[in-house]
């Protein structure tokens, strides 16, 4: 049985996609901060899934990172980096952004997922597996108040393109999933209403096409994924 394991798991596009592989028998290996979101997340997805082993923590903890890969075992199929801080809300501007809050974004969305992908990587190799990092449009787009956030997952998307370049055994991919009505993005929108985006199972399907299909390592954008062909963007510096 091919097993997965998910950050960020128990809510949005992460729990979304982990109830798509469960119905298809994946073995599943789930994370997230909150230990009875994530409980009830997997409460939901062992009846259909092979297995789910659902292991509260912060990514950012070093013993955590261990014990999810341990709990991953020996081959590894699919590696999803999809955890992230926001970072303050709401949004600064760089002018005023707390270097501290900063620090904490980067080591979140940054550090983090490398330092998994590192523990992992044995695993992936073993299984010629798949990594996917969840990126954001802010990664290339100029917004004001996005610049910490954004600036995170310009650099998850070059340490995707670079670790694909370095680990042409496995396939390694960044998407940007796009605007999604999910607690991040009310989060980043406070008082707003969000209603309009659409939900977190709407992108689902593009990334199976990645977990799926023969596409080639690079970045990708969710909305052309779902068209045919896709085509990969250039991943960011």
């Amino acid at each position: 049985m091919p097993t997965a394991l998910i950050t960020g798991a128990s809510r949005g596009l992460g729990r979304a996609l982990a109830a798509s592989l469960a119905a298809d028998g994946w073995r599943l290996v789930l994370d997230a901060r909150t230990a009875a979101d994530l409980d009830a997340a997997a409460a939901r997805l062992a009846p259909r899934a092979a297995e789910v082993v659902a292991l509260a923590g912060d990514v950012t903890d070093p013993d955590h990172r261990r014990e999810l890969a341990a709990a991953a075992g020996d081959r590894l199929d699919l590696l999803v980096l999809n955890a992230s801080s926001l970072g303050t809300s709401p949004l600064p501007p760089l002018a005023a952004y707390d270097l501290d809050a900063l620090r904490a974004v980067l080591d979140t969305n940054v550090v983090a997922p490398l330092a998994l992908t590192q523990l992992l990587l044995p695993a992936l190799r073993s299984a010629g597996g798949r990594v996917v990092a969840v990126s954001s449009d802010a990664a290339v787009a100029a917004y004001p108040g996005w610049g910490g956030y954004g600036a995170s997952k310009a650099a998850l998307d070059q340490l995707a393109n670079v670790l694909a370049a370095e680990e042409p055994t496995l396939r390694v991919y960044a998407v940007d999933p796009g605007d999604m009505r999910t607690a991040m993005h009310a989060e980043a929108f406070p008082g707003e209403d969000i209603s309009d985006r659409p939900e977190p199972e709407t992108v689902v399907p593009a990334l199976r096409r990645l977990v799926d299909g023969d596409l080639p390592a690079a970045r990708y954008v969710a909305a052309d994924l779902l068209a045919a062909p896709a085509v990969p963007v250039q991943a960011t510096a």
